[in-house]
């Protein structure tokens, strides 16, 4: 008579459960940097214009968020007193467009991203529907002769 085989069982590995526990992530909300508070600026609201300012050697750098809607024979006017803007602006706008009107009518239109630089003498007002954030560069009231940009807009 054969012999019976007799195979050897393998011991059965039992599964081992791991229990894992999800921990609630915290969410945090996206801070958009061009909109973000500017630490070690001086911020204030001007004619619904949010303006943050901060030294730059002889200079100042400028931080202005510029509201949908904004239009500054609106906005500004009043709060001037003159029938144009008279400032020279330089810089960067970093978000949004903006069009630009001089006395003669002409219309010079700036979309970011855009270097920028307007004359005194102006009109402007945002496109659209989201605010135009511009990063610009002066010397107070200083800056024409400062940067030697014209005193009124040329063609």
């Amino acid at each position: 008579m054969a012999k019976k085989k007799t195979t050897k069982k393998k011991p059965v590995k039992k599964a081992v459960r791991t229990v894992v526990r999800k921990t609630a992530k915290k969410k945090t909300a996206k801070v958009d940097a061009l909109l973000a508070t500017v630490r070690g600026a001086e911020h204030r609201y001007i004619g619904h214009v949010r303006l943050d300012v901060g030294p730059a050697g002889a200079a100042r750098v400028k931080r202005m968020i510029y509201p949908p809607g904004f239009h500054w024979a609106k906005d500004m006017k009043p709060v001037t007193g003159t029938e144009l803007c008279m400032h020279a602006h330089v810089g960067f706008l970093a978000r949004g467009e903006i069009h630009i009107e001089y006395a003669d009518g002409c219309i010079v239109e700036h979309k970011a991203p855009h270097i920028v630089a307007i004359d005194p003498g102006h009109d402007g007002w945002v496109v659209g529907s989201e605010p135009a954030v511009m990063i610009e560069f002066d010397f107070a009231g200083d800056t024409v002769n400062r940067l030697g940009m014209p005193d009124a807009h040329r063609h």
